[in-house]
């Protein structure tokens, strides 16, 4: 469960006071049927890593609205809920008069797309938190992918499985999973490892 103090305090320190009804829109959005993983779970756990890690955060405030509402809006059919959650927390920030900020938000909300490198290292924060699951505990990282095949339950199973090969080769031929020292040291390893098996067991279905 959100913490809606925290929600609160986090627009105290960025100079306002939450936009009115922005609380109850975000958890509803997180708690929107069909959210097996991109609910108020991933959310969380964004910002318990968060919480041991915001020293490396250049502003951590903007750092920390972001992970709340990098996936503000998920939809599986769509292909812009990176950027369409970007426009609403900036709404969020214009109509609590804090537009000054619009821009350097807008800029880590869209990192969370994980198409190319982040800029800043608080792009790369925010980006190495969203991807923390990767290098979770094999059992943890298998309760992702079959929640991941949830969300995308409408997609043929043969379909699914070649995209989703897809996308974990895209994610190991990436140079660097995480772009902070600190976590990369602790996170590359084990996450390669999960994904290495991820793609095993795909490409063993499909045989």
């Amino acid at each position: 469960m959100l913490d809606p103090q925290r929600w609160q305090g986090l627009w105290q320190q960025l100079g306002s006071e939450a936009p009115a009804g922005s609380f109850a829109e975000l958890q509803s959005a997180y708690a929107t049927p069909g959210r097996h993983y991109h609910s108020t779970r991933h959310i969380q756990a964004c910002l318990d890593h968060f919480d041991r890690w915001q020293h490396l955060a250049d502003n951590p405030a903007l750092v920390e609205l972001a992970l709340w509402t990098h996936d503000l809006v998920y939809d599986t059919h769509r292909q812009d809920n990176e950027a369409a959650s970007a426009q609403r927390a900036c709404q969020w920030l214009d109509d609590a008069e804090l537009g000054k900020h619009e821009a350097a938000l807008r800029e880590l909300i869209l990192a969370t797309c994980h198409q190319q490198a982040p800029e800043g290292d608080d792009a790369a924060l925010v980006v190495d938190i969203d991807l923390a699951i990767l290098a979770s505990k094999p059992n943890d990282y298998a309760q992702y992918e079959a929640a991941v095949r949830a969300e995308y339950a409408w997609v043929p199973e043969a379909l699914f499985r070649a995209g989703r090969a897809k996308l974990l080769k895209q994610l190991l031929a990436m140079p660097a999973l995480y772009h902070q020292a600190s976590l990369a040291k602790l996170w590359e390893a084990p996450a390669r490892r999960n994904l290495q098996a991820a793609l095993a067991a795909l490409e063993s279905q499909s045989e």
